[in-house]
């Protein structure tokens, strides 16, 4: 299996599919806002709905650990330690940051805002590997990528808009995330990435349930036919992602799979133009997708000639 996920065909075809499903969450939440009445500033709905989705992602995972590699749910009392730190800020913090962020934003704005988090562990890894530093093609990545978040928020009338709790909180979601996929790296030693994935899921869920459902207004959430498909998907979004994100992530270096996390902006944006009514495309929005993506890529470019030279001298 460890080869099996070093093999580059295997990381590039799993990271983009991955970073598509991600993508798919802007509009997906979106929509489900809309769909099952909830206020946008009604910050307890959010934590709560949060809460059912990945309570369900990771009991979906956990229970087919079970069943398949029932060996795999067990913990150490320092992996235990571990995984409800991780779930606090991976899950808790993240999404609560995430919920609140995407109904203060658009969808659009949301996908691009959210890459900036490979942005963020491209930075975060290079203060704790030495294998991963940063370079002259990562700052060039680096200043076109965060360039192109700016643009993102630039409106018809060059007028620059930014709110705390809708820009500020996706910015916060990302760098929360790039501190968790650091901790996941580095601190998550002999624990099967399916079942890290379901515990800090679960337990995340948990602590923002706990807290929520005392808060909840009657009616705050309306749940229907189309409501409940959509936390289904975004379940089991979360749990294939996560479950195969964590476990290429395990063998390969943070800073050069993050590469393919170029695609998770570009699908969310276009399926958010597509799904969510009265968002669209302009020159911005183009111009800001492809600088971020031009960053992501310009941040593990490595030109054949150096790695030819490498490759002589071992």
């Amino acid at each position: 299996m460890q080869d099996y996920l070093k093999n580059k065909r295997v990381v590039i075809v799993v990271a983009i599919f991955c970073s598509i499903l991600w993508g798919s969450a802007f509009p997906v939440l979106k929509v489900s806002y809309t769909e099952m009445q909830m206020a946008a500033d009604d910050t307890i709905a959010k934590i709560v709905l949060a809460g059912y989705r990945f309570l369900l992602a990771g009991a979906i995972l956990l229970v087919g650990l079970f069943f398949t590699n029932r060996k795999a749910l067990r913990l150490t009392r320092r992996q235990t330690f571990f995984i409800v730190i991780f779930g606090f800020i991976q899950t808790a913090v993240q999404y609560f940051f995430f919920y609140n962020g995407l109904a203060n934003t658009s969808g659009i704005q949301g996908a691009i805002l959210a890459a900036s988090g490979t942005f963020f562990t491209v930075i975060l890894a290079h203060f704790f590997y030495r294998n991963d530093r940063i370079n002259r093609a990562k700052v060039f990545g680096l200043v076109a990528g965060f360039a192109g978040i700016i643009i993102a928020n630039w409106g018809q009338e060059f007028s620059f808009s930014f709110h705390f709790t809708g820009e500020g909180f996706m910015i916060l979601a990302a760098l929360t995330g790039a501190i968790g996929t650091i901790m996941a790296k580095e601190m998550a030693l002999g624990i099967h990435p399916f079942a890290l994935t379901g515990w800090q899921l679960t337990i995340g869920s948990i602590m923002m349930l706990a807290f929520g459902m005392p808060q909840i207004t009657q009616d705050a959430i309306v749940f229907t036919p189309l409501g409940w498909g959509l936390l289904l998907y975004s379940a089991l979004l979360s749990a294939v992602a996560f479950a195969l994100w964590y476990s290429i992530l395990k063998y390969n270096k943070a800073g050069e799979i993050s590469i393919y996390k170029f695609i998770t902006p570009v699908s969310g944006v276009i399926l958010s133009a597509m799904f969510i009514p009265g968002e669209a495309l302009d020159m911005f929005i183009y111009f800001a997708i492809g600088l971020v993506a031009l960053g992501i890529i310009a941040i593990n470019y490595q030109p054949a000639n150096k790695n030819a030279k490498k490759k002589v001298q071992t």
